[in-house]
């Protein structure tokens, strides 16, 4: 019998950091009251990953500015699935999942045709389930002090996911910038 070594262990966490947006089929608690929001609409979301930095406008005007994590290794644009990197990009807002494991999600339309195109012409996946994303109980175990540490994804506090996904609309383009 071959023993569980540090390869499949690294692998095994991966797999889980992946499934960024996909519901925990553990029972959980029931999701968060959701916040209502009934200001400006947001027109855009521009995010700043050298800066660590998302603003959320309605036209120009900002109305809310977060600190945030990124893919495991964020620097330069995702290419394969699996390679920790935020893409960058236009993509658009896709999704929501009310039962993410890390307290609420935001699908981002990655992988765009580009984007496909790229990883297939090396005969690989350009990866998916980009999100926005709070912490979570997963998330505060498997990073409790650091911030770039999802698979991909964009990651916010807890209290933050809540007031995004409130403000949020199918079809808001969002702006990731190097």
């Amino acid at each position: 019998m071959q023993l569980f070594n540090r390869r499949q262990a690294s692998l095994a966490i991966l797999t889980t950091l992946t499934a960024c947006g996909k519901g925990n089929p553990v029972k959980t608690a029931p999701p968060p009251v959701f916040k209502r929001y009934d200001g400006p609409a947001v027109t855009q979301v521009a995010v700043y990953k050298n800066k660590r930095r998302m603003h959320l406008l309605s036209g120009d005007m900002v109305l809310k500015s977060y600190d945030l994590g990124l893919g495991n290794a964020p620097v330069g644009q995702k290419k394969f699935e699996g390679d920790g990197k935020t893409p960058e990009g236009l993509y658009y807002i896709d999704r929501f999942n009310p039962r993410s494991r890390y307290h609420l999600s935001i699908g981002i339309s990655y992988p765009n045709e580009r984007d496909r195109a790229y990883a297939a012409q090396f005969g690989r996946s350009a990866g998916g389930d980009i999100m926005f994303h709070g912490r979570g109980p997963g998330g505060n175990v498997v990073a409790p002090d650091k911030w770039d540490w999802t698979a991909g994804c964009i990651a916010l506090m807890d209290t933050e996911i809540e007031d995004v996904y409130a403000m949020l609309k199918i079809g808001v383009p969002v702006w990731i910038h190097a």
